[in-house]
């Protein structure tokens, strides 16, 4: 199949299996998200159809939605499988000071590094932050069981940092909006006020995964025009005035609520001893709750339990990828520890390509289970249970790593470390 050929394809299925309402914007050069509005999920819901429909055969090891920024670049990767062109691997991108990968803390987070104090030791609690199953067994990212008590109490504890809440559940959301323009007309150049909104009702706002919704924390100020706010959002590294109506439209969703406020002024170095404290809380040793819970969900469905079918599994799984990429996490434990251990960059690059493939193989686990629910066919089941194996293994490897790492450091500080974490 040739190029143009490949284009149109993706067009019929765009238009025909998947009803896309921004066809309007399609054109070879068209952008899949920001475009077309096509988050990881329906990438790869695409690229199923493509498969299926053209019999095309998309290794697992290329399936990386970030790869394919435009109807183009989808075609052209496309036409190298259809034509078993040898794909080259692609290197991954280190990001070693920058990781962002939870909105809670990367806005708490920006406070920090503005003031050259070391932000790193905050993610250690990212790598395994909590997540919900639902009664209908579907992975959620954000529910109204899951709460940041734990990230508010550490960076106290840890940076001296008070978040204090003003947002109050029990008040209207007009009164939650008061509060919020009040806060935002007094509050000083120390300050920084957090909200949260449903990113999903500001579509000028690019991101990667478009979910409806879309709960997310930004931070806001004031501008010289009193129609706009600032938004500043350091999770997604976008900075820009927007209407005061419309982020108060997104504020305003029944799906989200919550905000903070905070002094950067009393903000201070972690002490070691509270960040092994810390270290200790966050580390889960013995199990992966992430694995374990994408198990427990296929397993439900297979099942049926609930009531539950199969073909209900791709909507259940479908914040995967959103929770997945908390797993770059890990980067800054690596970083934090081996830096002070004086270990090189190249060691530090050999954990951050087995933190990649643990990321990537939870997008293969989507796809196939996609796969298999549109074609029923449980023959794929036996490989979608080799890869929960894997990322068993894989995480096991990484977390061994960055307990060695920081067993090192301990002793490096003279600090006690009474356990040794053992390799299944």
């Amino acid at each position: 199949m040739q190029r143009e050929e490949m284009i149109q394809a993706i067009k019929k299925v765009l238009e025909e299996n998947m009803q896309n309402s921004h066809m309007a914007l399609f054109s070879p050069s068209a952008k899949l998200n920001e475009e077309l509005y096509l988050d990881s999920v329906l990438i790869l819901q695409l690229i199923l159809h493509l498969e299926l429909d053209l019999g095309l055969t998309v290794p697992e090891q290329h399936i990386t939605a970030a790869d394919y920024a435009t109807v183009a670049s989808l075609a052209d990767f496309l036409c190298q499988v259809n034509n078993e062109s040898e794909l080259a691997p692609k290197e991954p991108e280190v990001e070693f000071e920058d990781v962002k990968v939870h909105c809670f803390v990367s806005c708490v987070c920006e406070a920090l590094k503005s003031k050259g104090i070391d932000h790193r030791p905050f993610y250690f609690a990212v790598w395994d932050a909590t997540f919900d199953v639902s009664e209908r067994y579907q992975l959620q990212y954000h529910s109204d069981d899951i709460n940041h008590q734990l990230f508010i109490d550490w960076y106290q504890r840890l940076f001296g940092g008070e978040l204090i809440a003003w947002y109050d559940s029990e008040k209207t959301k007009h009164a939650n909006l008061a509060t919020m323009r009040a806060l935002l007309g007094n509050k000083s150049n120390s300050e920084h006020l957090m909200v949260m909104l449903d990113l999903y009702h500001l579509p000028e706002r690019e991101n990667k995964f478009n979910q409806n919704p879309f709960p997310h924390y930004v931070m806001l100020t004031e501008t010289e025009t009193p129609e706009h706010w600032m938004m500043w959002d350091p999770d997604f590294r976008w900075q820009g005035e927007i209407s005061q109506d419309r982020i108060e439209n997104a504020i305003s969703q029944p799906t989200v609520e919550g905000g903070y406020i905070f002094n950067e002024n009393a903000l201070h170095d972690a002490p070691l001893n509270v960040v092994q404290d810390y270290f200790k809380l966050c580390f889960i040793e013995d199990k992966n709750p992430l694995t374990n819970a994408v198990r427990e969900i296929i397993q439900a469905h297979l099942d049926e339990t609930q009531g539950i079918s199969l073909s209900d599994l791709p909507l259940s799984l479908r914040e995967l990828k959103v929770i997945a990429v908390r797993k770059y996490a890990y980067e800054h434990g690596f970083a934090y520890f081996g830096r002070a251990l004086g270990q090189s960059d190249d060691d530090f690059e050999y954990w951050c390509d087995v933190i990649e493939e643990l990321i990537q193989t939870y997008t293969s686990i989507q796809y196939q289970v996609m796969k298999m629910a549109e074609t029923k066919d449980l023959n794929l089941y036996t490989g979608i249970q080799y890869l929960l194996d894997k990322q068993d293994r894989t995480e096991k490897r990484i977390k061994k790593g960055l307990f060695d790492m920081y067993s090192d450091w301990c002793e490096l500080n003279d600090l006690p470390c009474d356990s040794v974490m053992e390799v299944c």
